[in-house]
């Protein structure tokens, strides 16, 4: 299975190797991509947040009352903002699209 990473600018791209299962986070820390991910995937923070292309947002199950809570603070949300560590890959999922925001931080932690 295969993710693209963007950069917050657009011109940068990072496509990686996946499997099935892993989350978003996981899969940039395991190839070094700058997503921070203070609390581990625990969704006790915001700094995973990444933008979803248009195009996946149909195979991701919607976001809990929870993480919906925990985006509220993220900086920059858009409408395809989801938290990294909340998208499991699926099959439906291979080549998904994230981009990086400007900037994250952490209001609970």
């Amino acid at each position: 299975m295969k993710v693209t990473f963007i950069s917050a600018d657009g011109k940068a791209r990072e496509t990686v190797d996946a499997r099935e299962g892993w989350t978003i986070l996981d899969i940039a820390h395991k190839h070094d991509i700058d997503i921070e991910g203070v609390c581990g995937g625990g969704m006790a923070c915001s700094t995973c947040h990444v933008f979803v292309a248009e195009k996946f947002l149909e195979f991701i199950p919607d976001a809990t009352e929870e993480e919906a809570a925990i985006l509220a603070f993220a900086p920059g949300l858009k409408p395809n903002s989801r938290l990294g560590c909340q998208i499991k890959l699926t099959p439906e999922l291979d080549g998904i699209e994230v981009q990086l925001p400007e900037e994250t931080e952490s209001q609970f932690l």
